[in-house]
């Protein structure tokens, strides 16, 4: 016990300080990639693909969905995830000879992901990695390469390097469309994340989700990505069923799920997808479902058991990267909150190979 009577306080977990590394992480590679970035972008315009395929897993397949609205809105590309168990299992991928293909991966070291891209190139193909590790077999195997420079991170679940591909596909979409602008507003990401992460610093979990054992996690857009990641996260650290859902697909039957204590996380800055997502509030409430809401609307915030704040006047392009944070921060706290230790998820490790 401290002095005054009160239980020691409890040291922050590396996850929790690796999520704070954040605004660090994305300036270093806002100063430090950029040449890369327009290196991969000039190559991928002298090819002209006729569509983008992305390779990836785990944290990193919520990347490329993010990618996926991204280069699509944006650069008007469109954009499929890859099945790596054509290309291990099954022998027999499909044709990539037009194809930018694109794999994601923290270490680069997941076999799944190497054959993909390989194989695109032995094809003819353009191919490029997103990866912490330019020494990495992925990079090895593609024809560019954007390291995202995040630093050493030694959390299982990862923070700063999925927040880190977020800007580098952020980085690319900009340097595909040469636009000084949008360079302006990538480099105000890491100050409105400092933000998200001092207005959400004392964050803590309230009673109804702490002895939960599902969740929805909804987003929409851009932000679809953010539900699946923020989901991954709870899954990872506290053991329970956490489902991502679209708005658009939770309406065509899984809606049927909603009743009295089934918490709800809505991620919901503004943009376009906002009318969209906040018109269900009322049904929610009307179920009797808990609300966890992030968002920088304080109307809705005032609805939500449990809001969660975000800076205002973030580019709706650019809210997932900051988004993701406080989400990273409630997942953190929400397995404190159970008595469990977010840096030793059960049965899990740092690099996940799969073949």
């Amino acid at each position: 016990m401290s002095p005054l009577g009160s239980p020691p306080k409890r040291q922050p977990s590396q996850l929790r300080r690796e999520i704070e590394q954040q605004p660090d992480a994305l300036t270093t590679l806002l100063a430090l990639g950029r040449q890369a970035v327009e290196e991969a972008a000039e190559a991928i315009r002298r090819f002209n693909p006729e569509f983008v395929v992305i390779a990836a897993r785990g944290t990193s397949d919520n990347a490329a969905r993010y990618a996926q609205y991204l280069l699509g809105a944006r650069n008007r590309l469109a954009v499929g995830l890859a099945v790596p168990s054509l290309f291990t299992l099954y022998g027999s991928p499909p044709r990539l000879d037009r194809a930018l293909t694109i794999g994601i991966s923290q270490s680069g070291q997941s076999p799944d992901i190497v054959s993909v891209v390989a194989e695109a190139g032995r094809q003819g193909g353009a191919t490029l990695c997103i990866t912490n590790d330019p020494e990495s077999p992925l990079a090895a195997a593609s024809q560019s390469t954007i390291a995202i420079n995040a630093g050493e991170e030694r959390s299982i679940a990862a923070t700063k390097t999925y927040s880190n591909q977020l800007m580098a596909i952020a980085m690319l979409s900009t340097a595909l469309q040469n636009d000084e602008e949008r360079w302006r507003e990538l480099r105000q990401v890491p100050v409105a994340v400092s933000e998200a992460l001092r207005m959400n610093m004392g964050l803590e979990v309230s009673a109804p989700f702490v002895g939960a054992s599902r969740f929805l996690i909804l987003g929409r857009g851009y932000n679809y990505a953010t539900a699946f990641e923020i989901a991954l996260k709870i899954k990872e650290t506290s053991y329970v069923l956490a489902e991502p859902y679209s708005i658009a697909d939770l309406l065509h039957g899984p809606m049927a799920m909603v009743e009295k204590g089934l918490p709800i996380m809505i991620v919901a800055p503004s943009g376009c997808a906002l009318e969209k997502v906040s018109d269900y509030f009322g049904e929610f409430e009307r179920r009797g479902a808990p609300l966890v809401v992030i968002s920088d609307r304080n109307d809705l915030l005032d609805r939500a058991q449990s809001p969660v704040p975000l800076p205002q006047q973030v580019p709706e392009w650019l809210s997932p990267i900051v988004a993701i944070t406080p989400g990273q921060l409630w997942a953190n706290a929400l397995a404190e909150a159970k008595g469990l230790d977010p840096d030793a998820p059960r049965g899990l490790s740092k690099v996940t190979l799969t073949r």
